[in-house]
């Protein structure tokens, strides 16, 4: 019945780019301006936090040892428990600092361009592991848990299991309602769990059995789960590629007594609870890698600038300027989607979970790249342990994996994008059943379409919102954002239902939408510097432009590959030859001296 009251309702409307994207509709309203979501006083407060906590990364803690020790230093750990570091927007009056997205992204910032393992054991206490208190806790619950939190208890995020990695709903723990109905008794296990073994607080998600529609189904739920409580244990820290300081560990749950009053966001809303977290977080993730980025680019820059081969130093060089600029251009990037997600939450807006996926696989692809990039400028001196470089980019592998594997989100965001499409596509098949009631609608939308085909569509307006220098490629993008839709209707017209199974399209359409935003991201931003008057203006504007112009030349490849013959003939090759050495157990091929 509700989703027929939705039908008649007719589609959703959103301020979020991307989803209109889909739709073929530039939306600019949380993109331009560039968001400035700071008070003067939440400015203040930084620059009074920014500086201790980069004296303290740069003269106490010791990341080389960390990673060699597979521990932090104990004195690192109080020195961050001291700061505040694992309470960073927890409400000052529950015992943290209060800090808004912004603020802890910009901390976040400084944390990973000098040791993401620390990075890790922070971002899993608080962005993830006690972040659903946050969200959805009841007043007592958060007045209970929060101080505990911030007063040297850890918390844990605890979802995955050996058999459900990316698919969340098909975990295996169960929670049972006691016969009293005082407690769930809880049983299963989590595996490769951040702060596993140390945290005593913990979001837990298991399986419960409610009743719909006169049957008992099973739906998934979210606890808070103390260590105290009985029949929680822990395997050993598990021996890691990278990040070996954070604790990462199995966690096992037998016969655990929840009491009722646990129920973190109501009975079977488990799912809602634990994607919400993970969008809410992930801006925090783009943070720290931009810091990462920009801490390697440093390292890459004074050595090219000092080092001499054949007589020239390595900067003289038109290739080692091409590496040094595509790294800035992708570090100004994945800053730029930090903030502008960050900034946007700050003030109030409630559809951001594209973006912020979009800014966790940009942010995980670009950090690999740039560390990369940054271990060949110093060439066999990058490989050395005391670059630290190896070290970074060991750490940098789990970053595309966890909190959503950046396959996955891709596959997120063409389909919710291309989910919100259609729903617009039925209200006008909608207003064609009943054509007089609805011919505001027809006549608008048959304009459009028709200036389409006949090749006078024209991209918004978006002059007012650009410095001049990047008014040409804004124009060009908002012509794009026609087109992507153009696409996305195409595909939804050949597939139908079946568009979901279609993955060589639909990571076509999500290539797309991340040019798109991220386009649209450094547009935004530079104008911003140039309206600002910043020292840094021109470069930023150098930057904007150069991703801009690269971003406007691929969109238009991602899209016709949705739909070329030759592009879906090669999809159909892959995924024959994928599925082949599959069932042969790897490569098919024999060695050519095998005869």
């Amino acid at each position: 019945m509700a989703s027929k009251a939705a039908a008649r309702a007719g589609p959703r409307h959103s301020a979020s780019f991307t989803l209109n994207l889909f739709r073929g509709h530039f939306e600019p309203a949380q993109v331009f301006p560039f968001p400035e979501a700071l008070s003067d006083d939440q400015r203040q407060m930084l620059q009074e936090l920014v500086p201790p906590v980069e004296k303290f990364f740069q003269e106490v803690n010791d990341p080389a040892k960390n990673d060699a020790d597979s521990q932090i230093e104990a004195g690192t750990v109080a020195g961050l428990w001291e700061l505040g570091a694992f309470g960073l927007q927890v409400p000052a009056e529950l015992g943290g600092l209060g800090l808004s997205n912004t603020q802890y992204a910009r901390l976040v910032e400084v944390v990973g361009a000098h040791d993401l393992g620390v990075g890790i054991t922070l971002g899993a206490h608080q962005s993830i592991g006690f972040k659903g208190i946050l969200l959805f806790g009841t007043p007592e619950q958060k007045s209970k848990y929060l101080p505990r939190v911030t007063g040297g208890e850890y918390a844990a995020f605890c979802l995955t299991e050996p058999s459900s990695g990316s698919d969340a709903g098909s975990i295996k723990s169960r929670a049972v309602l006691s016969p009293d109905g005082k407690h769930f008794v809880l049983n299963g296990s989590k595996i490769w769990i951040s702060n596993g073994g140390i945290a005593e607080i913990m979001t837990v998600f298991a399986q419960t059995p409610i009743e719909k529609d006169g049957k008992t189904v099973d739906k998934v739920t979210a606890f808070i789960v103390e260590r105290a409580f009985g029949g929680v244990s822990s395997g050993p820290p598990e021996n890691k590629m990278g990040i070996k300081c954070s604790n990462t560990t199995e966690v096992y749950y037998e016969d655990v007594k929840i009491p009722v009053e646990n129920v973190l966001g109501g009975i079977g809303n488990g799912f809602k609870v634990a994607m919400n977290i993970l969008n809410n977080g992930r801006f925090g993730m783009a943070a720290a890698l931009a810091g990462t980025q920009r801490a390697a680019i440093r390292q890459a820059a004074e050595h090219a600038a000092t080092r001499v081969q054949f007589g020239k130093k390595l900067a003289e060089f038109g290739a080692v300027q091409e590496k040094l600029a595509r790294m800035c251009m992708l570090q100004y990037t994945t800053e730029s989607l930090a903030y502008m997600v960050s900034g946007n939450m700050d003030t109030g807006a409630q559809d951001y979970h594209l973006e912020a996926a979009i800014s966790k696989v940009f942010a995980s692809d670009s950090a690999w790249t740039v560390v990369d990039e940054a271990i060949q400028i110093l060439g066999g001196m990058g490989f050395m342990k005391a670059t630290g470089l190896e070290r970074v980019l060991r750490d940098l592998r789990i970053f595309r994996i966890f909190e959503g594997t950046n396959d996955i989100l891709r596959l997120f965001v063409a389909l919710t994008g291309i989910q919100f499409a259609g729903s617009h596509l039925q209200e006008l098949q909608r207003a064609f059943k009943n054509p007089t009631a609805h011919l505001g609608l027809i006549f608008s939308e048959a304009g459009r379409r028709a200036s389409a085909a006949v090749g006078l569509a024209r991209g918004p307006d978006l002059a007012p919102l650009l410095a001049p220098e990047l008014r040409t490629l804004g124009a060009e993008l908002g012509k794009l954002v026609a087109e992507h839709g153009r696409c996305v209707e195409a595909a939804l017209v050949r597939h139908g239902r079946g568009i979901v199974d279609e993955q060589f399209v639909l990571n076509r359409l999500a290539s797309s939408a991340i040019d798109a935003y991220t386009a649209a991201c450094v547009l935004s931003r530079a104008s911003r510097a140039a309206r600002l008057r910043l020292e840094s203006a021109p470069q930023e504007l150098r930057l904007a432009e150069a991703w801009a112009e690269e971003c406007v030349t691929r969109m238009p490849h991602s899209l016709s590959a949705t739909r070329d013959p030759r592009s879906l003939r090669q999809f159909k090759r892959l995924g024959e030859l994928g599925a082949s050495v599959a069932a042969a157990g790897g490569q098919a091929t024999p060695n050519p001296l095998n005869l």
